[in-house]
C-alpha cells in the first residue's frame, strides 16, 4: 500500500487537519512541516483521484481537536510569562536560550493511537503530537523573543499543560565565576549557622547566648561578603556559594585567590557588568575579602570548581615547647620533601569528618627559623593534606609529622594560604563561560 493509499485511507475516518495529516507520515519525508506535508498529500491524492481537494480547519479536526491552529496562541503566552505581561508580579527575564516542552491530553493521544489503527500503521508511525508541539510553538516563541532554542541547558524552559490550560515557566540558574582573597582570620568561606540554636538566633524564648542571638558563630564570611551582591545585581530568589575547596576559619587565603562560583536561582537579570559587580563587591567587603577575574559562567563550571584537585601552598608560623637548632630544622623539612603522610581524621575535625586515615603527599617543604622556638614553614602539599595536624602530628595520628621529626611539641600559631594551584587551564576555555 502506497503513502497515498494510506493518506486516503486516514481522510476516510472523518475531518483531519493538515498538520495530523502530515504528522503520520513525518518519517518518509523531510524539509516540509506536518501541515505542508498533510497539505501535499491531500492535493496529490485528491489530483490522482481526479478530485477537488478539500482543506478542514484544524478546529474541525478529530484528532487534534483544534490544537494544531493554536501554535501562535501559546507561543505569546509562553512570552508574556517572562515579559511581565500575563498579569504576573515581577520584571522581565532576561535570558538567550529557551525549551519548550508539551504535556499533551490524554484524549488527543488515543485519538492519535486510534488514528494509526484505522490505517494499519504501526502505533509509532510518523511523528507524536507532543514532539510537533514543542517544535512549533518553539520556532514561533524564538521568533516572538529573538533567542535559541537549547536542548542542553537552557535559560528558561517552560512546560505547555494543555489540559490544565497553563504554562510552567521555570528560569534556570545563573552562574558567576571568580577567584577570592580573604585578607582577614577568623572569616569562613561559608555561613556557618551557630549549632545552639540551628540558626534561628533564639534558646526558647530567650536570645542564644552563643552567637549573640544573631543565629551565626562569625559575623562575616567569604560567602556573605560576596554572594548577596551577586544576589541582587541578578535579581534571583537565592543565591548558593561554590568554592574550589575551603581554608580555615582562621587561615587567610592570598596570592591569586581560590576559584569560586556563585549561583544565583531564578535571575531576572543575566546580562551584568561583572566589572563593575566585582569592583562593589570589593567596596563591600572593605579589605576583609578581595575578589577578582569575575566572569560569567554557564552551569558546568560548578562542578568543575567543586572537583577542583588542586595542590596547595601554606605559610605557616610554628611555635615550639623547647629549643630547636637551625640544623635540626632544615633536616626535618628535607625529610618531610617528598615524604607520603599518613593522615587519620584529625581530631578538630572527627565530628563532621568520617574516621578514616588518609594517604597524602609532601611536594616540597621549607623552614626560616626566626627564634630558637619559632620558625616559618611553607609547605607545598596534595589537596587534602592537614597542615596543622603534619605540623603537630595530633597525638600520633599523622605520621611522619614535623614534631615527631624534631623530637619536640610543635603548634601552628597563624596559617595562610599562598595558591591554590590545581589545573587551571579547564576555568579559562571559553566554553566554560557565556
Amino acid at each position: 500500500m502506497g503513502i497515498l493509499d494510506d493518506a486516503r485511507a486516514l481522510t476516510e475516518g472523518g475531518p483531519l487537519c493538515d498538520a495530523c495529516l502530515g504528522r503520520v507520515f513525518a518519517d518518509r519525508s523531510y524539509g516540509l512541516t506536518n501541515a505542508e506535508r498533510g497539505r501535499s498529500l491531500r492535493v496529490a491524492a485528491a489530483l490522482e483521484d481526479d478530485e477537488e481537494p478539500e482543506s478542514v480547519d484544524p478546529a474541525d479536526c478529530w484528532v487534534c481537536e483544534g490544537l494544531c491552529g493554536r501554535f501562535d496562541e501559546w507561543a505569546e503566552r509562553a512570552a508574556a510569562t517572562v515579559e511581565g505581561s500575563d498579569g504576573s508580579e515581577g520584571e522581565t527575564v532576561e535570558f538567550e536560550t529557551y525549551q519548550v516542552g508539551t504535556r499533551a491530553p490524554p484524549l488527543v493521544e488515543e485519538n492519535e493511537a486510534l488514528l494509526r489503527e484505522m490505517a494499519g500503521l504501526p502505533g509509532d508511525a510518523g511523528e507524536p503530537f507532543k514532539s510537533e508541539f514543542n517544535r512549533e510553538v518553539g520556532k514561533r516563541f524564538g521568533r516572538l523573543t529573538d533567542t535559541v532554542v537549547d536542548f542542553q541547558r537552557p535559560d528558561v524552559q517552560f512546560v505547555l499543560d494543555i489540559d490544565s490550560d497553563t504554562v510552567e515557566t521555570e528560569v534556570n540558574s545563573a552562574f558567576v565565576y571568580g577567584r577570592y582573597r580573604k585578607l582577614v582570620r577568623d572569616i569562613p568561606q561559608t555561613e556557618w549557622p551557630c549549632r545552639e540554636c540551628d540558626g534561628s538566633g533564639r534558646q526558647g524564648r530567650q536570645t542564644c547566648d552563643h552567637c549573640g542571638g544573631s543565629g551565626y558563630l562569625y559575623e562575616d564570611s567569604v560567602e556573605g561578603l560576596s554572594a548577596p551582591l551577586v544576589l541582587d545585581v541578578m535579581d534571583g530568589v537565592e543565591a548558593l556559594f561554590h568554592g574550589a575547596g575551603r581554608e580555615d576559619v582562621d587561615a587567610l587565603m592570598l596570592g591569586t585567590g581560590r576559584p569560586f562560583v556563585v549561583e544565583v536561582k531564578e535571575p531576572r537579570r543575566r546580562d551584568v557588568d561583572v566589572e563593575r559587580l566585582e569592583g562593589d563587591i570589593n567596596a563591600f567587603a572593605d579589605g576583609k575579602v578581595e575578589v577578582e577575574g569575575l566572569r560569567l559562567a554557564e552551569h558546568d563550571m560548578v562542578e568543575r570548581v567543586k572537583g577542583l584537585d588542586a595542590s596547595k601552598t601554606y605559610r605557616a608560623e610554628v611555635e615550639f615547647d623547647a629549643d630547636v637548632s637551625e640544623a635540626a630544622l632544615s633536616e626535618a623539612v628535607e625529610e618531610l620533601t617528598g615524604a607520603t603522610i599518613e593522615q587519620y581524621t584529625p581530631q578538630r575535625v572527627d565530628h563532621r569528618r568520617a574516621n578514616l586515615t588518609r594517604t597524602r603527599h609532601v611536594y616540597d617543604a621549607s623552614a626560616e627559623l626566626v627564634d630558637d622556638r619559632h620558625a616559618t614553614v611553607e609547605i607545598h602539599g596534595e589537596g587534602g593534606l592537614y597542615i596543622k595536624e603534619l605540623v603537630s602530628g595530633d597525638d600520633g595520628r599523622t605520621e611522619p609529622s614535623l614534631a615527631d621529626l624534631l623530637g619536640v611539641s610543635a603548634v601552628v600559631t597563624a596559617l595562610d594560604v599562598l595558591a591554590v594551584e590545581g589545573e587551571d587551564e579547564p576555568f579559562e576555555r571559553e566554553e566554560f563561560f557565556r
